[in-house]
């Protein structure tokens, strides 16, 4: 395996963090690995994504093959620990559980995938043998979960893949956005290594693929399609959209994705003089921050302008997030951010009716910072610079859902700049189904 090549400066806040789900201990492994039942039609394979024959690789671990079961996860899903530990297994695998019907308490499934993915990889990370070179270049844009997947399993069937990416830290999503308390930076770096150990990926990191490249650091997507035998788009979503109020400019107030991503890498960030805080949203992004500022010892206030059945985020985030102290303030909207002296002191709340604000309702909630939480711009104005590529009405890339092929014959492309913002584990299996289409088109099928 090669040597660490990302490494992070200490003294970020994400390092306090306590992992939620901690790593089993071979007896907590053992002792749940053994409470599975080992369905014969099981619905926990059914509600994941990627498919992981759940039962297979936990009677594995049973039986002591704990190499045999992170290679039963990791063929189905190369990002077998990160999702582990991210995924959503309340609603999805768990949540599927026989034993959920009978209301008692479902395998962990997602720490029993983690402790046979990290402690394989730690100590025996040569699991697969790549076939040999086909000669052919793949491009991937983007160094998030859909990329880093779909690189990895081209990789594994000898072709060339280059991953280019504009930012310093590669990752996307895995490595800058997944709460500290479920993933931190440094253990998605260390699988992002795993999957360029496999061989045959180049990153390149700080190059923007642009319509027309004009300066150091960029690539044409002409130019992609004339050295590669496919590209594929894993653009994830951009910066985090804005409300519109009056003083939503100033300081004190954030993108919740973007400050989730200064508590992950930056070193030294401070919540000096801030007591209390305001999440503006309703969806898990929006719980993500709420409950991360609680655990910075912040006092935080979760509006959401309509109902808590409303909401998109999970319950079970919620739940955990209102144990740890915040507070859901249901159908209320900001209508003015306050600032005093160039800092936020509070924000005006309008009562809603049907998600909108009613004039005359307002009331003044002292605050010291804001986080808006209310959905992320897309970041795919390059990928109609590719000829033949489209987008929707909602700004995702079109794509055929049987293949992923977008119009270009030679594009391809998934995760959150096609669904919109889902897990990691849809971003893997979209790369999955492109994967097979590009097969199918680099053997001329």
């Amino acid at each position: 395996m090669e040597p660490k090549r990302f490494d992070l400066p200490t003294g970020r806040a994400e390092e306090g963090f306590k992992d939620k789900k901690p790593l089993y201990t071979f007896g907590e492994a053992m002792a749940e690995a053994n409470r599975c039942l080992y369905c014969s039609d099981a619905p926990c394979i059914k509600a994941c994504p990627t498919a992981i024959n759940i039962p297979e690789f936990i009677r594995k671990i049973g039986t002591g093959n704990v190499k045999g079961a992170a290679r039963t996860i990791l063929t189905a899903n190369i990002l077998g620990q990160s999702c582990a530990q991210a995924c959503p297994v309340e609603v999805l695998c768990a949540g599927s559980c026989v034993y959920t019907g009978w209301g008692r308490e479902p395998i962990n499934i997602g720490r029993l995938q983690r402790y046979a993915v990290e402690n394989t990889l730690e100590k025996t990370p040569e699991l697969f043998q790549a076939k040999p070179s086909t000669g052919k270049r793949i491009a991937l844009v983007g160094s998030g979960p859909a990329s880093i997947a779909a690189a990895g399993m081209l990789a594994l069937e000898g072709h060339t893949c280059i991953i280019y990416e504009r930012k310093a830290i590669p990752g996307g999503l895995n490595s800058l956005g997944i709460a500290p308390y479920k993933l931190k930076s440094p253990e998605a770096l260390r699988e992002f290594e795993w999957v360029l150990s496999l061989g045959r990926i180049e990153l390149r990191m700080g190059v923007e693929v642009v319509e027309q490249a004009k300066e150091p650091g960029q690539v044409s997507t002409s130019e992609l399609l004339a050295s590669h035998d496919a590209v594929f788009l894993g653009l994830g979503l951009g910066a985090d959209s804005k409300l519109g109020v009056p003083g939503e400019e100033g300081e004190g107030v954030h993108g919740a994705t973007h400050f989730i991503e200064r508590i992950k890498v930056e070193p030294g960030l401070a919540l000096k003089g801030v007591k209390r805080a305001m999440v503006v949203g309703g969806g898990n992004t929006a719980l993500d921050i709420a409950h991360e500022l609680a655990l910075l010892g912040v006092e935080v206030d979760m509006v959401y302008r309509r109902s808590e059945k409303e909401m998109g985020g999970y319950s079970h985030e919620l739940d955990g997030a209102r144990v740890d102290g915040v507070r859901l303030v249901e159908n209320r909207q900001p209508v003015e951010i306050v600032h005093k002296d160039g800092k936020v002191v509070g924000v005006k709340l309008a009562t809603t009716r049907d998600g909108k604000p009613v004039p005359g309702t307002e009331e003044l909630v002292p605050v010291e910072l804001v986080c808006m939480a209310i959905g992320q711009e897309r970041a795919t104005g390059v990928a109609r610079a590719f000829p033949g590529v489209e987008l929707d009405s909602r700004g995702r890339v079109k794509v055929d859902a049987a293949t992923h092929r977008t119009g270009n014959a030679k594009v391809w492309s998934g995760g959150d700049c096609v669904n919109g913002g889902k897990e990691v584990v849809n971003a893997v299996a979209e790369a999955k189904v492109a994967v097979r289409d590009i097969q199918r088109h680099l053997a001329g099928a």
